[in-house]
């Protein structure tokens, strides 16, 4: 609970009433996290920093990049959100040991002429790796700079060969309670579904994201492959992935599910577009004091704004 005196407290401190309603179950899920802590769950206290320092092979630099400072890795690591191992954002470093991202398999299947099941070193290889040097803004106002490793989401969906049928792709996280802690309490509904648009999809910029900072994903950060959209808020880019499905209809991503009011499909950075409890106006970059302006599409408008001519953006938000 805060403890500020009222005057001190901003609109963005106040819980939203619907998690608010859910409060045992947070009060549950934080007594576990400090039992994964002190190693009180046993084999989940393992922290996840053990699983990083893979280094990838034959990755690739890009014209991909922004020309700014990148966020440091201890950073990118330490800070996240990973509710399947916590709902604060230290949670996951210390709780993620406690996932195997090998053995895997994901499942591809729905509207597409080539399904199957592959184990994820399967998936991945018929790609280059290559890195790319993304923005990632979170829509509680705060920013990174990542250098990505990753593969062409759209390259990626022409192997299976979407059938006209196929207007949407539906990313399904991992579900594994025994693995992901997180996933014992209904925080959220489980597994983690998100979505996107076909065209969205193919869309040059977005990626399969298989590590970071030239080293394999680590478990916290999404291992071992996780979807990036450099110009939507972060929780767009599910993570753990172990299912990609082609659909007819719009599916159902999990926050908007949650709390539609203040989570919609699109989810894109949208300045111009208040969150309920706070401004997008802004934004701080980790690592930094000051707040800076927004960017509309986080900077990527010139590449990405055709997707949505004659769109309303604050009903399609």
């Amino acid at each position: 609970m805060l403890t500020k005196n009222a005057p001190d407290l901003r609109y963005s401190d106040v819980t939203p009433e619907r998690l608010y309603l859910r409060r045992r179950e947070f009060m549950k899920m934080a007594s576990s996290a400090a039992l994964v802590a002190t190693g009180g769950l046993g084999g989940f206290a393992c922290r996840a920093e053990a699983q990083s320092g893979q280094k990838l092979e034959g990755v690739r630099k890009t014209s991909f990049a922004v020309d700014e400072a990148l966020t440091p890795f201890k950073d990118i690591t330490t800070y996240n959100n990973f509710y399947e191992f916590g709902s604060q954002k230290e949670d996951p470093s210390h709780n993620a040991g406690s996932l195997k991202p090998r053995p895997w398999t994901i499942k591809v299947d729905g509207a597409v002429a080539k399904p199957g099941q592959f184990e994820v070193d399967e998936f991945i290889k018929p790609h280059a790796l290559e890195e790319r040097i993304y923005r990632l803004r979170c829509v509680e106002a705060w920013s990174m700079v990542i250098p990505w490793v990753g593969i062409p989401l759209g390259d990626v969906i022409k192997r299976f060969e979407p059938t006209s049928k196929a207007r949407y792709v539906e990313f399904t996280t991992l579900f594994s309670p025994s693995q992901m802690p997180g996933q014992r309490y209904e925080i959220l509904p489980w597994p983690y579904l998100e979505g996107l648009r076909l065209d969205e999809a193919m869309h040059p910029l977005a990626i399969l994201a298989v590590g970071l900072y030239g080293q394999a994903l680590p478990n916290q950060d999404g291992a071992p492959i996780r979807l990036v959209v450099p110009w939507k808020y972060g929780f767009k880019s599910i993570k753990s992935i172990v299912r990609i499905r082609f659909v007819e209809k719009q599916p159902m991503n999990t926050w908007q599910v949650m709390t539609p009011s203040e989570y919609g499909f699109y989810s894109n950075v949208n300045p111009e577009v208040d969150h309920p409890r706070w401004t997008q106006a802004t934004e701080r970059r980790i690592g930094e004091f000051r707040r800076r302006k927004t960017l509309m599409f986080n900077g990527y408008a010139d590449q990405v704004a055709s997707l949505y001519a004659g769109m309303d953006l604050r009903k399609n938000y």
